[in-house]
């Protein structure tokens, strides 16, 4: 019986594991909107830290498009904001 257990436990770790990985990631992005705006990465700095902590190996196929999207929202409404203030 002990075998038959052995998979969901693993699935289950594993996406424990996701699941704090992207939770660290949404923290960082969040730390960083928080930040006075000369003090913090725009969410284009941002994209390629991660980008290059991916490619590094430091962040799964799966970690690297949850964050990517959660960017690419912000990436947008910057640009938004920057093209009504200007």
């Amino acid at each position: 019986m002990h075998g038959n257990w052995e998979p969901l436990v693993r699935a289950a770790l594993l996406f424990a594991g996701i699941f704090v990985a992207i939770a660290v990631g949404l923290a960082v992005v969040r730390s960083y909107r928080g930040g006075r705006a000369e003090d913090r990465l725009g969410s284009s700095d941002l994209m390629t830290k991660f980008r290059d902590l991916h490619e590094q190996g430091g962040l799964s196929d799966e970690e690297f498009r949850t964050i990517k999207t959660q960017l690419a929202r912000e990436l947008k409404t910057e640009l938004n904001s920057n093209k009504d203030s200007g």
